[in-house]
């Protein structure tokens, strides 16, 4: 009986709490068995490649990773609140996967021809084909993705992640060991993404929903209203890829190399704020139409965990940077210590921004949204552009770290104006001080002789550990008080 309940929990939507809780728990599993792989692969290719011709890779797929919104126009994210809205709208499937090919055609024309005015080197335009057909194939896992994130289904998305990213780790790994070219790597990439397809594809149709191909007036109805999504809930991986994009446009190979070393951890450091929002996403979606109470109830929940997930994220980053950095890249990376410690006052910026964005988006007003990463970007484009001539890949940073503080206050005056529910309350406020003063304490432990010198992953156990303990105690201590 026991393991019947344990089953059920694990693999039933039964309540709200559960439903999160379980979705949270299976896109965990999948970010951390899949970010790890990939994690890993990473930092080999980034030491068996060198900064030159990692930079080289880097500069292509943040290339394609501009262009590839185009063959998504925000597609998944309307999907995802869609159907969890209303499951009617899975019948509109086959079109939407018609509307995919025909967007991602449209996608695969601008990097080809887009690559000849980006770059006079050959090599690399090689490579920014190789991975145009790579990233293309990948949108077409978003799309059955987003149809189990509006089941609120996260089990199976984990298992297919999980999946998809050993083939996709296996087979670089053969190819960088045999070739130890970004070329190389990127046909690795494309033959294991198209194996993986093949896969999900007979997996969907045989399990959840027979696949077709509708080509109709009606396929565009969604565009009309996706649209304002193409660029997803926050910018800061658009800035991060625009500024790369840049330095490799100014010809600096080598330090977008290390820029993008420096930026692939800072990422990795955002997960967990991925994997809540896509958990609370269906869920917000839901009350935003059915019950305000709820609404604000999640959103304070959601709302605390980034506060309380924030504070340790980016003061135990800018603490570690130097152990980070040598452990995972070795000496020839050291000039990417102080970028990365950089990159963690980004990350903090965007743990704040996704709650904030995402409440536009369930309330549909998604179009502002939109508008705000734009402005963002182009500030970002200009800033860019006055910077790093000046001051290298540097002033790339700095152009996305006023981008992106820039845009979350013009967010979060937007969401005021625009949402009924409370956006910050006395409750925010006393987490906020509580992490702080946590997290403080978790640097000074860090910074003692014995555990500075310690394995970086136990350093970082520590710190994790601290900072959890004292939260624990004190909401076992003063549960009633500060938590009510």
């Amino acid at each position: 009986m026991m393991n019947i309940s344990i089953k059920k929990f694990f693999l039933e939507n039964i309540g709200t709490k559960q439903t999160i809780f379980k979705n949270t728990f299976w896109l965990v599993v999948a970010e951390v068995v899949g970010g790890v792989l990939r994690f890993v692969l990473l930092i080999y290719v980034a030491r068996i490649l060198g900064a030159n011709e990692y930079g080289k890779f880097t500069f292509a797929f943040s290339f394609v990773s501009v262009i590839v919104i185009f063959s998504d126009m925000g597609i998944i994210d309307i999907v995802t609140r869609e159907f969890s809205r209303n499951k009617e709208k899975e019948k509109e499937l086959s079109s939407l996967i018609a509307l995919e090919v025909l967007l991602s055609l449209g996608a695969l024309i601008l990097m080809v021809v887009g690559s000849f005015f980006i770059t006079s080197d050959r090599y690399i335009q090689r490579l920014i084909w190789v991975l145009s057909l790579f990233i293309l194939s990948s949108s077409f896992f978003s799309i059955f993705l987003a149809f189990l994130r509006g089941r609120q289904k996260m089990e199976y998305e984990a298992a297919i992640k999980i999946v998809h990213t050993i083939i996709l780790v296996g087979l670089s790994f053969f190819g960088i060991f045999y070739f130890s070219s970004a070329i190389a790597l990127g046909y690795s990439y494309l033959i294991a993404n198209v194996f993986s397809v093949i896969i999900l594809l007979l997996f969907f149709h045989f399990y959840f929903q027979r696949i077709s191909i509708s080509f109709n007036k009606n396929m565009f109805n969604i565009l009309k209203i996706s649209w304002p999504l193409s660029l997803g809930y926050v910018p800061i991986w658009v800035y991060i890829t625009v500024s790369s994009i840049m330095l490799g446009y100014f010809n600096l190979i080598t330090q977008n190399g290390w820029y993008n070393a420096a930026s692939k951890i800072a990422l990795v450091a955002m997960l967990p704020a991925d994997l809540i929002i896509r958990s609370f996403y269906p869920a917000l979606s839901n009350f935003f139409v059915n019950s305000k109470e709820k609404l604000q109830k999640n959103w304070d929940y959601l709302m605390g965990l980034m506060i309380f997930l924030v504070m340790p994220t980016a003061v135990g980053g800018v603490t570690l940077a130097p152990k980070i950095i040598h452990f995972f890249y070795g000496p020839d990376f050291n000039s990417s210590i102080f970028p990365f410690q950089l990159f963690m006052i980004v990350v903090a910026i965007t743990f704040i921004h996704y709650p904030y964005s995402v409440i536009l988006i369930v309330s549909d007003h998604q179009k502002k949204n939109f508008l705000l990463i734009l402005a963002g970007i182009l500030m970002n484009v200009i800033l860019n552009v006055i910077l790093i001539p000046l001051y290298g890949f540097y002033g790339a940073i700095i152009s996305v770290i006023i981008s992106s503080l820039a845009i979350l206050f013009l967010t979060i005056i937007t969401s005021k104006k625009y949402i009924e529910i409370s956006l910050f309350n006395t409750k925010l406020l006393k987490y906020s001080i509580i992490a702080g003063l946590f997290s403080f304490v978790m640097f000074l432990v860090l910074n003692l002789p014995f555990i500075w010198h310690l394995n970086i992953f136990y350093s970082v156990a520590i710190g994790a550990l601290t900072y959890a303990v004292l939260c624990l105690l004190l909401y076992r201590i003063y549960k009633n008080a500060l938590f009510n």
